[in-house]
This record gives structure tokens, C-alpha cells and sequence, in this order.
């Protein structure tokens, strides 16, 4: 039994139960609602990963529910960030320039199985029946045969060659499987892809996509080079640990591989990107569209398997049924959805986007810091919460699997350091190692006898410039005098008469990013064949 009082207030009770439920209900129809928590999240997560900045947005039921910035745009200054700065968002220009195509073929200009060298003259891979039937979607998908990252030293540091001269350097590169077997992320035949734009239409693809993407969306806070920006702009400054201190570094220009990752945008151009992309190329606030739905199908089809493997333990929870890679957006799965998203990294920035269909959902995620952990720790707290999902700590999980990476790999340089023999001495006296040498597709490097060492040079990579130090017998370490770049052991072999064949490289650090591909490189002392006559 109730006692008196409650009998009378029960009804009141009830009613505003009910008010309150349809109140609830008038908001999310308003507008969708966020994880309550969600700005003390992103603010541990920075603090835990030492993220100076970033910038959140998130895309519900076609509405833009946040675009919001955390943190500060460089260490040391005051700057925040708002939904306006702008990040380079690296490999997520990937879906940019899928996308530009995507309105090609709408036009009928071109077709995803066109054969490349039909639409770009000139065209040649290694392999000459590769080079006649790789088609624009060879180029999208990641099975060319080429191996991870071959030839990303052509750009990465920046370098003097073009895109065509870029192009034209895929001749030399030999393939690591046959073509179509395997999945290996690449970067050169993104941007070639994007050069069949202007070959197609006349227009450079930075020009395409500024009027056709950027200006039909409103993007107005988006650019595809930042060689114009200036000191009062709103963007973010790169920052990476450099000697394990945290600190500012330059902008990377990468403008000669424009297609695979040059454009930099801000949360609240990409929420209308991620708008676009969940109606299925329609403009969100006004008739017409900018690819049609069946385009939209097709970017978000499966093209390359990729193997799902087993994650950390600490990560279990994001094992994936299946693994993808489609045209621009890699494929995955998650608690039963869908996931379509890309990451992107530029040095000193990372970047997340993640689309999840079934749930009208997307999610950005910008950084100005080179930590994956801190971006995806948000996004899984994001989607836990719209998934209705018990809560799980990802910002402790991520650090774990970090810092076992982090120690496994500094366990697997002491020990290198440990097992190198060092009284060993060169084969040859120093002065006989300098010489220009030559790579294939890469071109000259030079080797230099100066001051009683040897100082390597990359001719086309003006921040290339390192000291060899001795390491054991006839192998030295490239240490570079820029201290974003990779360490390198640099091997040389031997003719029978004491002169030297070749030398071979290989990254000193395990994880050292993919881009840094030492290992393909073949250098040889003699003329260069690789140089666009």
C-alpha cells in the first residue's frame, strides 16, 4: 500500500515522466545528442597521448550535432582551436580525389575499368602486362604488386621532383608480388590517379577540387596545398617528438603527391564532407548532389581483402570479422556496423574519419600530434555510446599497446646495439666509400668524404643530409641532420677487386613509419637511367 501522499502526487509523477519523455524525444529529433563526457574524454586522452590540439566533429541523422576544437594550435602559445583551423588530413585527401573521379565517370567521361594508359599517355609500370592492364580501379585499391610504400622517398621528405617526373619513376620500381594478389598501401598511384583528371578534363586536380568539391559544399575553410598560408591564418602547426621531446616542427609540403594527401580542412568543412558522403553524394542542405548514389555504391564496395589478424589483448575488443579496402575508404566491422573510414598521416598530424552507415553516423577526428591512440580511443568512446555499448577505458588500452610497442622496439635496438661488433673496422679506407651513387627510381645520392667522415646526401631531398657513423664492418648509420627523418643503416657489398657494387639501406628504428621505404632502394655507383630525359 502507498501511503496517502504518494496516492495524490503519483499522477503528477507520471505525467511528468511522460513530459519529460516527450521532451526527450522533441530534442533528439532536434538534435541528436553527444556522449555527456565527451570533452573530458578528449581532454585525457590528450593529455595521456601529449596531443597539444585537436578538433572533433561528429555527424548524426544528417545533422552536424558538434565541430568543435580542444587544446592549443602550437605548444607554447596561447592559440586555440576552434572548428576552423585547419590540419593536414593526409591520406583522408584519398576519398577526395575517389570521389572527384566518381563525378567523372557520372559524367561519362571516364569508367573505373578504363585501362590507365588509355586516359594517361605515357603510362608504364615495370612490368609491361601490368602496364597494360591496370585499370583506374588498380589504382584505388592497393594490389598493383608494388610493395608498402615503395617509393615514397620520392616525396617524403619533400623533394624537387614533379608529378610527372614521379610518374614517369614507376618504370623503375620493381614489384614485390603479382599484380592483384596481395594488398600493400601505396601513395605514387594515388597521385597518378588524380593526374587523370587533368588529362581527362584539363583542369590540375587542386583546381577540381577546389570548384568542384570545396565550393559546392561550402568548404570554405579547406585547401589543397598550405604554401599559401599565412602567419594569421587559423591552422594548426605540426608537432612531433623529436630526440623524445615534443616540439613544434615545419609544415610538410606535399604538393607533388597532391592526390595521396595534400589537402588540410578544419572539423566543421569535414562534418560537411562526412554529411555528403552519409546521404550518398546529395547535398545535405539544398537539392541536387555531387556523385549519384550508385557512385556512392561503388566507392563503399569491397575491392582488395585485407587480412583482420588478432589485435593486442588490451584491443580485443575491435577484432574485426572482415577487412576491406574499397575505393578510398577502408572497410571494416564493428559490434555488428559497418565501419567506412581512412586515417591520415602527415608529419606531425594524424586524422580519423569514420563513417557508419546504418547508423546515419560519422565521426572526425583531427590532430596536431603524431599519436593513433589518441584519435582512436575517441572514436570508439563516441561509438560505444551510440551503439548503447557498456563503456570501455580505450584511452588505457590504447597507452598499453603503445608502450609495448614502444618497449619491444627499444628492446630490439639495444639488443641490434649489443650484438654489433664494435672494433670491427671498414674494409676500406673512408675517402673509397664517397662517390655519386645511383637508385633505380629514385635517382642520385651522393656520398661524400669530408672533415675525416662520410656525409650522405639524397640530390633530390634537400632535408636528406646525414653523417655516417660507423656501425660494424663494411654497414654505417645514416644519421640525419634533420631529426624528423628515419635513421638508416646503409650496407655496402663488395667486387672481388675491392670496389664497391652496391650498397643496400634499411630503417634503423622498428617503427619507423612505412614511408620511409630504405629497403627498395639499390644503390649503385655509375650513370642514373631513371631521369626523365
Amino acid at each position: 500500500m502507498l501511503p496517502s501522499r504518494l496516492k495524490t502526487f503519483m499522477p503528477f509523477l507520471v505525467s511528468q515522466i511522460v513530459a519529460s519523455l516527450i521532451l526527450a524525444s522533441f530534442v533528439w529529433a532536434q538534435s541528436p545528442p553527444i556522449p555527456p563526457d565527451l570533452d573530458s574524454y578528449v581532454a585525457r586522452s590528450m593529455k595521456t597521448f601529449n596531443v597539444p590540439g585537436m578538433a572533433v566533429a561528429i555527424v548524426k541523422d544528417n545533422k552536424i550535432v558538434l565541430a568543435k576544437g580542444y587544446g592549443v594550435r602550437k605548444l607554447g602559445e596561447a592559440t586555440p582551436v576552434d572548428e576552423f583551423t585547419m590540419f593536414a588530413i593526409g591520406s583522408n585527401t584519398k576519398a577526395f580525389t575517389t570521389a572527384a573521379l566518381a563525378t567523372l565517370v557520372d559524367q561519362g567521361k571516364i569508367a573505373w575499368d578504363d585501362p590507365v594508359y588509355q586516359r594517361l599517355p605515357g603510362f608504364v609500370m615495370y612490368d609491361p602486362y601490368v602496364s597494360h592492364e591496370m585499370t583506374i580501379r588498380d589504382l584505388l585499391t592497393h594490389r598493383s604488386g608494388m610493395g608498402l610504400g615503395e617509393g615514397d622517398l620520392l616525396f617524403w621528405p619533400h623533394s624537387t621532383y614533379t608529378r610527372d617526373d614521379i610518374i614517369y619513376k614507376l618504370r623503375f620500381m620493381k614489384p614485390h608480388s603479382s599484380f592483384r594478389s596481395h594488398y600493400a598501401y601505396d601513395n605514387l598511384l594515388y597521385m597518378t590517379a588524380g593526374q587523370i583528371i587533368p588529362a581527362v578534363t584539363g583542369t590540375p586536380w587542386d583546381d577540381y577540387i577546389r570548384q568542384h568539391i570545396f565550393a559546392a559544399l561550402g568548404m570554405n575553410h579547406s585547401v589543397v596545398t598550405n604554401k599559401d598560408f599565412k602567419p594569421t591564418d587559423d591552422y594548426s602547426a605540426p608537432h612531433s617528438a623529436i630526440d623524445d621531446k615534443l616540439q613544434p616542427i615545419p609544415l610538410e609540403d606535399l604538393d607533388n603527391v597532391g592526390p595521396a594527401g595534400s589537402i588540410n580542412s578544419c572539423a566543421a568543412d569535414m562534418a560537411k564532407w562526412v554529411q555528403l558522403q552519409l546521404n550518398h553524394g546529395k547535398f545535405a542542405d539544398r537539392e541536387g548532389y555531387l556523385f549519384t548514389e550508385q557512385r556512392s555504391k561503388e566507392m563503399w564496395a569491397p575491392q582488395t581483402i585485407l587480412p583482420t589478424g588478432e589485435p593486442p589483448a588490451p584491443l580485443a575488443g575491435l577484432k574485426a570479422n572482415f577487412a576491406d579496402y574499397a575505393l578510398g575508404w577502408g572497410l571494416r566491422d564493428y559490434h555488428g556496423r559497418k565501419l567506412v573510414g581512412h586515417t591520415g598521416g602527415v608529419a606531425g598530424f594524424v586524422s580519423r574519419v569514420m563513417l557508419v552507415p546504418e547508423e546515419n553516423l560519422g565521426v572526425v577526428i583531427l590532430t596536431n600530434a603524431e599519436e593513433t591512440g589518441a584519435f582512436d580511443s575517441i572514436l570508439y568512446h563516441i561509438f560505444d555510446f551510440y551503439f548503447h555499448l557498456p563503456p570501455t577505458d580505450w584511452i588505457a588500452a590504447y597507452k598499453s599497446v603503445r608502450d609495448q610497442q614502444e618497449k619491444e622496439a627499444d628492446e630490439s635496438m639495444k639488443k641490434a646495439e649489443g650484438a654489433r661488433d664494435a672494433n670491427s673496422k671498414p674494409s676500406l679506407p673512408l675517402e673509397k666509400y664517397a662517390g655519386t651513387y645511383n637508385d633505380a627510381w629514385y635517382g642520385p645520392i651522393t656520398i661524400k668524404f669530408d672533415n675525416g667522415g662520410l656525409v650522405i646526401t639524397f640530390d633530390h631531398t634537400p632535408s636528406m643530409i646525414g653523417d655516417l657513423q660507423h656501425w660494424q664492418y663494411d654497414t654505417f648509420k645514416a644519421h640525419w641532420r634533420d631529426r624528423k627523418i628515419e635513421d638508416a643503416f646503409i650496407t655496402f657489398s663488395l667486387n672481388v677487386d675491392g670496389s664497391i657494387d652496391s650498397a643496400k639501406m634499411a630503417a634503423v628504428s622498428p617503427l619507423a613509419d612505412f614511408s620511409f621505404d630504405y629497403q627498395d632502394l639499390l644503390l649503385k655507383p655509375g650513370d642514373h637511367p631513371s631521369e626523365k630525359k
